[in-house]
């Protein structure tokens, strides 16, 4: 018996629904991972250059701390070496005063002395000549009269002598105090020559003007200048040292930053490597 097919009934094929594979979730799951190793690579770059970059900044800092600390030493060396010669200056500038004042009042003595040494040597030149004119008288009477006394003879001749005597010492020490006299003006001009130097590199050094000295102080002062030095050079090194500090505290984030990424770069690059190694067996 032959098979009839009814031409009029088509045949429709039956269509499987399609099944998702194992293998593609695996390769998004790869991909992934690939892309966050990628995110925490850069991460890890980005950190890394902050570390190097805050670490060449901390050298620099570093160098001009060292810098600074010298330069703040040798400004406070400064400033003791200046207060210690003020200190020496001042004495000078008051013992020169002392000295200055001690001369003038020694040649105000001596011009004293010399007027009453005068005034005494004019009364022994006078006493003098009434004596040997006494004496004269005395010996021109003794030879018209015999009764005079030879011991009174004697005594007015040895007075004569004595007075003779005494103005000629007393001539002695005038000169010996014209002497003197002229010495003491010389050292008073030296002394107060030195004293008025002194007490200027006193007002030079301080700008404190010394009482009685009619001349210009300088502005500003050696003194104020190594002062105004140490205490830039102070300043100075305080600055840099809180830049030092604060760059090391960015920098000690930066490197926990660092780790923190590196450690997470390392975990996920395990991960995909396991990934990979799981998508490959099976």
């Amino acid at each position: 018996m032959a098979l009839v097919i009814d031409q009029r009934t088509p045949i429709i094929p039956v269509v499987q629904p399609k099944k998702y594979g194992v293998t593609e979730k695996k390769k998004e799951e790869i991909d992934s991972l690939s892309n966050q190793v990628v995110e925490a690579q850069n991460d890890v770059d980005k950190f890394q250059a902050i570390v190097d970059s805050l670490n060449t900044k901390l050298d620099t800092f570093d160098n001009q701390l060292t810098a600074a600390d010298t330069s703040r030493a040798t400004a406070l060396s400064n400033k003791d070496l200046g207060d210690e010669v003020i200190a020496n200056v001042k004495d000078l500038k008051e013992n020169s005063k002392i000295a200055e004042d001690e001369v003038v009042r020694s040649n105000t003595e001596i011009n004293t002395v010399a007027t009453l040494v005068n005034t005494l040597i004019n009364k022994l030149i006078f006493s003098a000549e009434i004596i040997n004119k006494l004496s004269n008288l005395v010996i021109r009477k003794k030879a018209l009269n015999p009764l005079i006394s030879d011991e009174l003879v004697t005594m007015v001749t040895t007075a004569g002598s004595d007075a003779n005597n005494a103005v000629a010492l007393t001539l002695t020490a005038l000169n010996g105090v014209y002497a003197a006299q002229g010495n003491t003006l010389e050292s008073t001009a030296a002394i107060k020559l030195e004293s008025f130097q002194a007490a200027k590199l006193y007002e030079f050094l301080t700008g404190e003007q010394v009482k009685g000295r009619p001349y210009k102080v300088p502005n500003p002062a050696l003194e104020a200048l190594l002062d105004t030095a140490y205490e830039i050079a102070e300043k100075n090194y305080e600055v840099i040292l809180i830049a030092v500090k604060d760059t090391t505290v960015q920098l000690n984030a930066a490197k926990l930053n660092l780790s923190k990424a590196s450690i997470k770069l390392k975990s996920l690059q395990s991960g995909l490597a396991a990934a990979n190694a799981a998508a490959l067996s099976s």
